[in-house]
């Protein structure tokens, strides 16, 4: 059987993927960094949706005729797009966080809005202590354990703050539309949670299993971008794959 190809969605940088040394195992990976991050040419219309264009510039790139889509956290309005505009391609759907928006307020928010403004709080004042708990405290310490101080260096280095704070302040636009193009794009899905997450609600999670009900679920500890059990269910799910899309 051919080996899975992945693309892996990043919220800024693929040094997010934690877990890409373990899918490299067994798949064909792509991962990138959004435009203006590290040696990418910033854009005049930095968002979700210049995120998505670069992704579909790299599978153009890669020459790929058949993918999975692999997001997880604020990488899933980009990934939605990636998703409606490759589908033709797209042969499975894999979401951590996974959830229908962006939404901070109304009876079921997606997002904690007071999490979401103490991220933006930290980011301005101390920028280098949210880079040191998306890695170790947010989830997947134990691959974590590993990357020190040169690691938040290198992430520092690569995302220019003039980016990284205003992503921030745009999250719940960027998640406009998200659930139709979720919904409307047919291939199997692979929904997974992080269980205890401060930022994403269990409503959001709920929210996506009922209109996509058909999709594979489950939950984890730590992150999916960080968590090992995350990336041993993805190659299973990958494998379920009929053999002709894999």
């Amino acid at each position: 059987m051919a080996r899975a190809r992945l693309l892996l969605v990043p919220t800024l940088t693929d040094m997010e993927w934690v877990i890409k040394p373990l899918l490299e195992e067994w798949a064909e990976v792509a991962s990138y960094d959004a435009p203006g991050v590290g040696a990418e040419p910033p854009v005049p219309d930095f968002g979700a949706e210049a995120v998505a264009r670069r992704g579909l510039a790299e599978l153009d790139r890669l020459g790929w005729d058949g993918f999975v889509l692999v997001a997880d956290e604020f990488a899933l309005p980009a990934a939605s797009r990636i998703a409606v505009a490759a589908q033709a391609r797209l042969q499975g759907l894999a979401l951590g966080h996974a959830r229908l928006s962006n939404s901070t307020d109304g009876p079921r928010p997606a997002i904690n809005a007071e999490v979401l403004d103490a991220i933006r709080t930290v980011m301005r004042n101390d920028p280098r202590s949210f880079v040191r708990q998306m890695f170790r405290m947010t989830g997947g310490e134990e691959l974590a354990r590993g990357y020190g101080e040169d690691m938040i260096d290198e992430y520092m280095r690569r995302v220019p703050l003039e980016l990284g704070i205003p992503f921030y302040d745009t999250v719940a636009a960027d998640g406009v539309g998200m659930a139709e193009r979720l919904t409307s794009v047919q291939v199997p899905r692979l929904l997974a949670q992080h269980k205890g997450c401060l930022m994403f609600t269990d409503e959001s999670f709920q929210d996506a299993i009922a209109a996509l009900p058909d999709a594979r679920t489950a939950a984890f500890t730590d992150k999916p971008s960080a968590s090992p059990e995350f990336a041993t269910l993805l190659r299973e799910f990958c494998e379920g794959l009929a053999p002709a899309r894999v």
